[in-house]
């Protein structure tokens, strides 16, 4: 069965830093891209980064271009959004989600709070 599995949320200060972790099971990791995206109240889910299978290829919202950083661990089936700068607007719910083809796998959501 697949699971993925965010963690890392929480309540930060604007300009603090967060790292999300995505624990994937149940497939297989490395033949799966792997994004993030995030969902804020009233508003449409939005993508926020992607990386490849292999990790070789990233890409970025222009919003959060500069600031966060999207890797992964192959070996450990996790995918991971390092979160830099943090703004009020951040705030959101983030899913992680693995894809490849017909395949789209979805987390349960992490809550990121960006608040003085």
């Amino acid at each position: 069965q697949v699971h993925l599995v965010e963690s890392g949320g929480g309540l930060v200060q604007p300009g603090g830093s967060l790292k999300l972790s995505c624990a994937a099971s149940g497939f297989t990791f490395n033949s799966y891209g792997m994004r993030w995206h995030r969902q804020a109240p009233g508003k449409e889910r939005e993508l926020v980064a992607g990386i490849s299978s292999r990790g070789s290829v990233t890409s970025y919202a222009d919003s959060v271009k500069g600031r966060f950083t999207i890797s992964r661990d192959n070996a450990k089936n996790t995918a991971y959004l390092q979160m830099n700068s943090l703004k009020p607007e951040d705030t959101a719910v983030y899913y992680c989600n693995a894809r490849q083809l017909a395949d789209d796998f979805w987390g349960q959501g992490t809550q990121v709070t960006v608040s003085s």
